[in-house]
């Protein structure tokens, strides 16, 4: 008996020990969780401060590389910027000297003017005409440089000059990048090992069309030739071809990948509106330091090619239309970036932002309000529209965001009427939903406001007057009861119940 009753204690006791044992571990358990949720949080917040960073920084060379993608493989976009030059006046007056120059140095105006009045010397001229005509030979020379400098500002500052440029722009481009693409129909082409051929299929072609319209019978025996003769070999042609296709490739991967990279920043941080503003804000700054950076590149390209090479009204001109794509779509980025850090703090926390929703949420459900009293509520749609009131705003904000990315290059006006379309639906959304509390409870809103319709005062009268009368007869009641109870405690406990029942009332 005795060894049982130990044995029980023992057990008991085991038991007692393995219970603490058990609570002792999930302390140092809580402890150890709690000691490592700082790390934690600190390793995550570190984390999403340097993805924001990362593509905050990205962002100005994946506006450089997506400008000079646009250049190099989109014909047109070069055109475009290029063609204009032909119509700036400091561009024309340098095309005009350097063209004069060119003729003067190919042609010796002096020598033909000199060769000129010698033969008219020996038409046996009066002694006088003899004597004033070597006079008259520096003024002719003169006459003809005049006469060959307004011939060539006439013809520069025509349209037909502005069209042989656009015409001579496009072609070039368009070859260049025909030798550097490996266009098979293209007459150069530039093998992997830098080696420029100049192939002859499409000139046999040629030859064999023009042969067979001359009526030359054999011209259709012809059979395709593909053969090339080599002209050029040079391992810097194969160092164009790969830096134009690396250029390609950063330009269009490049603002993803930094797109990629600030959201991942956002999403990581704890505070993600907070990390939104902060990446907006970020964004910006850099793309700032990118426009100031700008400016002093331009100062440095005039420097650079002025007086040497051209003038610098003329460099400038050159400067301000080669960046004019840069420049417009900083422009329209800066706009965009510093409007998500004003909406991501329109969201946020802060005393002042939750003061400024407000006042919103009030103009709205005033709007709303006076929807419904005239008979204008959308029912189903309202309330399903506000239950996914938060999904469907932020789809807005990323739909418009990807319209921005995917149609470039991005513009100022893009982003401005990107921007008043997704505003445009978030107000709609904001009209159209239709929350619970207003749904069920329309009059205490109405009565917030102090606009209770006509139909509502009529009914609260008649229940004012039903409520006076019954108040007056459960008063009766009451002093009734008193006078039955005789200040008992059943007398104190009807004459509480009646008195509820009126404040009920």
């Amino acid at each position: 008996m005795g060894d049982q009753t130990d044995r029980e204690a023992l057990r008991a006791r085991v038991e007692e020990l393995d219970a603490e044992n058990r609570k002792l571990k999930d302390e140092q358990t809580g402890r150890d969780a709690d000691e490592k949720k700082p790390l934690k949080a600190r390793v995550r917040t570190s984390a999403a401060i340097a993805l924001v960073l990362i593509g905050a920084l990205l962002a100005p060379v994946a506006v450089l590389g997506t400008w000079a993608r646009a250049q190099l493989v989109d014909t047109d976009r070069f055109v475009q910027t290029f063609a204009p030059l032909a119509q700036k006046p400091a561009v024309q007056r340098f095309v005009v000297k350097e063209v004069t120059s060119g003729i003067e140095q190919s042609v010796d105006i002096d020598a033909l003017v000199g060769d000129l009045f010698a033969g008219i010397a020996e038409l046996n001229l009066p002694p006088t005409a003899e004597r004033t005509l070597p006079m008259l030979e520096g003024s002719a020379a003169e006459g003809v440089r005049s006469l060959i400098g307004s011939g060539v500002e006439t013809v520069v500052e025509s349209p037909q000059f502005a069209n042989v440029w656009q015409v001579t722009l496009r072609e070039t481009h368009s070859r260049a990048i025909a030798v550097i693409q490996g266009d098979p129909n293209a007459l150069l082409q530039l093998s992997d090992d830098g080696t420029l051929s100049l192939s002859l299929a499409a000139v046999i072609s040629e030859v064999k069309t023009r042969l067979t319209d001359q009526g030359v019978g054999f011209a259709e025996s012809i059979p395709v030739i593909d053969r090339s003769v080599p002209i050029l070999a040079s391992s810097s042609l194969a160092l164009i071809r790969t830096l134009y296709q690396l250029v390609v490739a950063i330009g269009y991967w490049l603002p993803w990948v930094a797109l990629g990279v600030l959201v991942a920043g956002v999403l990581l941080a704890r505070n993600r509106t907070r990390a939104l503003a902060w990446a907006g804000g970020a964004t910006a700054a850099s793309l700032l330091l990118l426009a100031g950076g700008m400016g002093i590149g331009k100062l440095v390209f005039i420097g650079g090619v002025s007086p040497s090479i051209m003038p610098a009204a003329t460099a400038e001109v050159i400067f301000v239309q080669l960046t004019e794509l840069i420049a417009s779509t900083l422009l329209a980025l800066i706009t965009l970036f510093l409007l998500v850090m004003l909406g991501a703090w329109f969201a946020g926390a802060s005393h002042r932002a939750v003061a400024l929703r407000g006042l919103f949420d009030s103009g709205f459900a005033a709007a709303r309000r006076a929807s419904d009293r005239r008979g204008l509520s959308t029912g189903a749609l309202g309330r399903f529209l506000d239950r996914w009131r938060s999904a469907l705003g932020g789809a807005a904000v990323a739909i418009g965001v990807l319209v921005l990315f995917l149609v470039r290059p991005i513009t100022f006006g893009g982003v401005l009427s990107t921007l008043l379309c997704v505003v445009a639906l978030l107000c709609l959304i904001e009209l159209l939903r239709r929350p619970e509390r207003e749904v069920a409870d329309p009059l205490a809103q109405s009565e917030t406001e102090g606009e209770v319709p006509a139909e509502t005062v009529v009914v609260r009268a008649e229940l004012v007057d039903q409520n006076a009368e019954a108040a007056d007869n459960a008063a009766l009641h009451t002093r009734h009861v008193e006078r039955i109870g005789g200040g008992t405690a059943e007398g104190d406990g009807l004459a509480v119940t009646v008195n509820v029942y009126i404040e009920r009332l």
